[in-house]
């Protein structure tokens, strides 16, 4: 539309050369080591930056530039050896970014829906038209609906940067009369309300170099060379160099227990607290727990140290002695529930205990499940009777959430509107929002007086592909009486996409300036850097939203006055106050990164250990609460007081197991960022889409390895490929998340997605997610 000749000669130039003219994946990785001066004599600029995508590293990466195109990408360089664990080298999915960027089917130009929603027919629009027409509805809704009517949805598709798409949606509907948030994190939320329960805090990681000397790890559920967890790869091999053993404690022999692990202790979902408490069992009756600590810093291990107006029993080891149920928690009782033998529990939590330091580190997946507070806070209770909490080479388990240095962000626009939603109620806040109460999540108000009407969708793939029950997610889409009027932006034609009636192109972290912002272990952030022009008609949303919010009045309020390249400059600024070891904006330009400066390692709750007079712990007894009595209180069986194993539903004590016998989990791959990357093709290549069952559960329903299969419930059904492995535990089949929601028309998918089978039940404490909660049968198609 608005579109020159000589810029669509230009794209469709570079568009063929990645067809026909560029090296794979491999080539370019073989080729990365040209050095600045080779570069410069042929003519290429070599620019620094890093992604703004959702993944757990943030890496330094170096783009390539030659007549205003990008030819490759290449990696750390020699300059950065010196400190590997603060800038890492980028991963598969980080060396395939030009695949995403010159994606011939990219989206090019502003479009609007013209068949039913969903269908993913579209003409193409001008932006004036665009604007205008999203400017006219979201006035005519706040009008008729009211502020709570309007909500913009999780987008993962670019939350590594300081500026992300989907605040910028909310600071748009804030600076436009308010909006219905959301909160709790779909990822780790789970972990993240209850962890508090026990230190007072959510932040519970030390540092990775404080595990130097660390002689054992306990991996539970944590993979961390595909989903690249900050540092924790560099870290760990380090480590195991130096001796550390590894267990790695997975339903699924998954890469990392390949990598790392000195042995795989396979269990059933949802039955960590199973093994978790005959762990405890195993050190409390063989006197291999660390009375002085607990004495000392612990409420609830003993029914000597418990809080007033308790009755008898109630402790930790009343429980793990059956003083109130009867039923003490052996190995043996936990070998039927877990599947683990009781031998292999009696030999982990031996060594576990008698080891000094170790480390019990979880990762996210465990508290993706109906149980997953539980899970998450039976860590912080195996550390604290072992003393491995707030002393070098320990870790206090719980959220693994680290406090450090960081960049500062945008200031606020306040939202005039009081309440706030969880994550997953989204689709009963269009559907059915008297559903959606206090008791259900709801913050700030007593109840909701309307349902959504408008939803944004920027830089996501939530609303029909990562979104749990995707069946009943896209039957309230398509009806056009609930939600009114829906704006994607995004990179591609996604699942998402095709529910929208604007649907806008965005562009990638090449086309934009944004701060790379660390998780985790990162103590740097690094610039990423507007490297090439926009593609064909993309553009940033900040940059569409500050004239919608013209039209509406409200840019000043939106904007602050700047562009999104001056804000980026004024947070460097900011934090360079704050920070004076920060770099300049002119040096990073040069360099990328700028590295934040610590004494030394950082241990976790080390001032409450080492001076428990001036520094309590933020709780309720100033002590680590193994017992928590404001949980008590709830009096709520799925919220119990100490973390114990209370069997799950859709789990495998579930009646629902005599229709559909197995359970099924996801995780997540080396190939993609949630569904980011899912088209990019070199990515394809290097993994296919397929469930892991095993031979048990193979041979009598006569599957094979590559037979064609599908895996139901009462939810829904998906097709896939078949690889049958002893990799996974019997009674459990796992995929791959991630893939693009490819409907049959009739509620089932043909390209493997996996949450046409998930649930949008919430989990009792955090009102979080279960999505790893389903229980499924598996046949030959």
């Amino acid at each position: 539309m608005n579109l020159s000749r000589r810029s669509f000669l230009k794209w469709s130039a570079t568009l063929g050369a990645m067809g026909t003219g560029l090296m794979s994946l491999t080539a370019c990785s073989q080729n990365a080591s040209l050095t600045g001066s080779e570069a410069a004599s042929a003519g290429e600029q070599i620019i620094p930056t890093a992604s703004t995508q959702d993944c757990g590293g943030r890496c330094l990466i170096k783009a390539h530039v030659k007549d205003g195109v990008i030819t490759r990408i290449s990696t750390r360089g020699a300059y950065e050896e010196d400190e590997p664990g603060a800038n890492m080298k980028a991963c598969l999915r980080g060396r395939s970014y030009r695949k995403h960027l010159y994606h011939p089917d990219r989206l090019k130009y502003p479009m609007k829906r013209v068949g039913k929603r969903g269908e993913g027919k579209f003409e193409q629009i001008s932006w004036e038209e665009a604007i205008d027409t999203i400017a006219k509805e979201t006035r005519r809704i706040f009008d008729q609906y009211g502020p709570e009517s309007r909500y913009c949805n999780v987008g993962t598709g670019d939350t590594g940067g300081v500026i992300y798409r989907m605040g910028l949606g909310g600071r748009f509907l804030s600076a436009t009369g308010g909006h219905l948030p959301l909160y709790n994190s779909v990822s780790m939320g789970n972990t993240g309300t209850a962890t508090p329960y026990v230190y007072g805090v959510a932040a519970t990681a030390s540092s990775l170099d404080s595990l130097k000397d660390t002689k054992l790890v306990i991996l539970w559920g944590h993979n961390t060379t595909e989903t690249i967890f900050g540092a924790s790869n560099y870290y760990f091999r380090q480590m195991k160099n130096r001796g550390c053993k590894f267990i790695c404690v997975d339903p699924r022999n998954s890469n990392t227990a390949v990598a790392f692990a000195d042995e795989w202790i396979p269990l059933l979902p949802t039955t960590d607290n199973a093994l978790m408490d005959a762990m405890a069992y195993v050190i409390v009756s063989e006197n291999l727990h660390d009375q002085a600590f607990l004495d000392q810093y612990v409420q609830g291990f003993d029914e000597e140290h418990m809080p007033e107006g308790v009755p008898a029993h109630e402790s930790l080891v009343s429980y793990l002695f059956g003083k109130k149920d009867g039923v003490e928690k052996t190995p043996e009782w936990a070998e039927a529930i877990c599947k683990v033998p009781a031998e292999t529990i009696r030999r982990i939590a031996r060594e576990y205990a008698t080891t000094k330091p170790a480390a019990l580190i979880q990762g996210w997946g465990p508290q993706r499940h109906s149980c997953g507070e539980r899970t998450a806070l039976g860590a912080t209770m195996l550390a604290s009777i072992t003393g491995n909490v707030g002393v070098l080479g320990g870790w206090a388990g719980g959220y693994i959430g680290l406090s450090r240095k960081g960049c500062v962000g945008l200031p606020d626009v306040p939202n005039p509107y009081p309440g706030a939603i969880p994550t997953l109620s989204w689709v009963d806040a269009i559907e059915c929002p008297e559903k959606v109460t206090p008791a259900e999540g709801l913050l700030g108000v007593d109840k909701l007086n309307s349902p959504i009407k408008m939803l944004l969708n920027l830089a996501g793939d939530f609303i029909a592909n990562q979104n749990p029950d995707i069946n009943r997610t896209i039957r309230v889409l398509e009806d056009e009486s609930l939600v009114e009027f829906i704006v994607v932006s995004d990179l591609f034609m996604t699942p998402s996409a095709r529910y929208a009636d604007i649907l806008l192109p965005g562009n990638t972290f090449f086309e934009r300036y944004n701060i790379g912002a660390t998780w985790n272990n990162g103590d740097y952030f690094i610039l990423s850097q507007k490297i090439v022009d926009n593609y064909y008609e993309s553009r940033s949303e900040y940059d569409w939203l500050a004239e919608v919010a013209d039209k509406l009045g409200a840019k000043d309020v939106f904007t602050g006055g700047k562009t999104e390249e001056e804000w980026v400059r004024w947070i460097v600024d900011e934090t360079r106050a704050k920070y004076p070891e920060t770099l300049s904006w002119e040096e990073l330009e040069k360099v990328g990164i700028s590295k934040f400066h610590y004494d030394g390692p950082r241990v976790a709750f080390q001032d409450q250990i080492e001076d428990p007079v001036n520094n309590p712990f933020p709780t309720p007894s100033g002590k680590i609460e193994l017992f928590s009595k404001t949980l008590y209180d709830m009096h709520n069986p799925e919220i119990p007081a100490i973390p114990v194993y209370v069997p799950a539903w859709e789990g495998p004590e579930d009646e629902l197991t005599e229709k559909y016998p197995l359970q099924l989990i996801g995780w997540k791959t080396k190939a993609r960022d949630n569904s980011t990357f899912y088209n990019n093709p070199w990515l394809q290549q290097a993994m296919v889409q397929e469930v892991w069952i095993n031979p048990m559960d193979a041979k009598p329903r006569n599957i094979v390895t590559g037979d064609r299969v599908k895996v139901f419930n009462d939810r829904g059904t998906t097709m896939l490929q078949a690889r049958v492995t002893s990799r996974v535990i019997p009674g459990v089949i796992a995929a791959p998340t991630g893939s693009w929601f490819t409907p049959d028309g009739k509620g089932g998918c043909t390209n493997g997605n996996l949450n046409v089978l998930t649930t949008l039940r919430k989990t009792a404490l955090s009102h979080g997610n279960t999505q790893h909660t389903s229980l499924v049968e598996i046949s030959k198609l």
